[in-house]
């Protein structure tokens, strides 16, 4: 198994995954400007990570990828025990993925949606409420609770990245005492630890 990376951005939820099952897998690390060129863009035309390889299988977006973990290893309990527990999984994932995840590329890269710096920052501010609001609903589902679904599944990774990201663009999430509780649990959670040293390694 090979994930291709970028450090810091949305492949580490998937690698952290791979740590919970104690799965082997290599690492490539690639630069903004190897996402656009022909070698890369042959793994994945939109230019962005995570790819993911496994054997002669291609994989992109990180929710296809984790739940492709999950089906070869339902017996890690990352994805539930039943239909009930599954569906719980994938709202959160799908929460991180389609509201947080794409709410924050707003933050990050406000130049792919306005030309001019007033509009820019007009989407960086609003942007920024939303993710704060997203988080307050996060925050609230972790209400006696360390992990999303109340136990330890794949949509809390993602949610632990995301949160990395608000920390280095300095978004306020100091109202949020549940997020958190959270962020330190994953933050102190060895496998956490192994997969972003590996990323600072290289």
């Amino acid at each position: 198994m090979k994930l291709y990376y970028l450090p810091g951005a949305c492949p580490l939820a998937t690698q952290i995954v791979l740590e919970w099952m104690k799965l082997p897998y290599e690492l490539q690390v690639v630069s903004r400007d190897e996402l656009k060129q022909p070698a890369f863009l042959a793994l994945n035309p939109i230019g962005s990570v995570p790819v993911f390889q496994d054997g002669d299988l291609t994989l992109t977006q990180s929710v296809a990828i984790i739940e492709y973990l999950t089906d070869l290893h339902p017996e890690s309990g990352l994805h539930g025990s039943d239909a009930r527990e599954r569906a719980e999984v994938r709202r959160w994932l799908n929460f991180c993925n389609s509201d947080l995840h794409r709410t924050f590329s707003l933050i990050f890269a406000p130049q792919n949606f306005s030309a001019d710096d007033a509009g820019k920052n007009v989407l960086v501010s609003k942007a920024t409420e939303r993710v704060q609001f997203l988080f307050g609903v996060a925050d609230k589902q972790l209400e006696g609770k360390d992990y999303l679904t109340g136990k330890k599944s794949i949509a809390d990774p993602y949610l632990f990245t995301i949160m990395t990201w608000a920390k280095f663009k300095q978004v306020d999430l100091s109202a949020y005492k549940n997020l958190a509780r959270f962020f330190d649990v994953m933050a102190n959670d060895t496998a956490v630890q192994h997969a972003q040293k590996r990323q600072q390694e290289g």
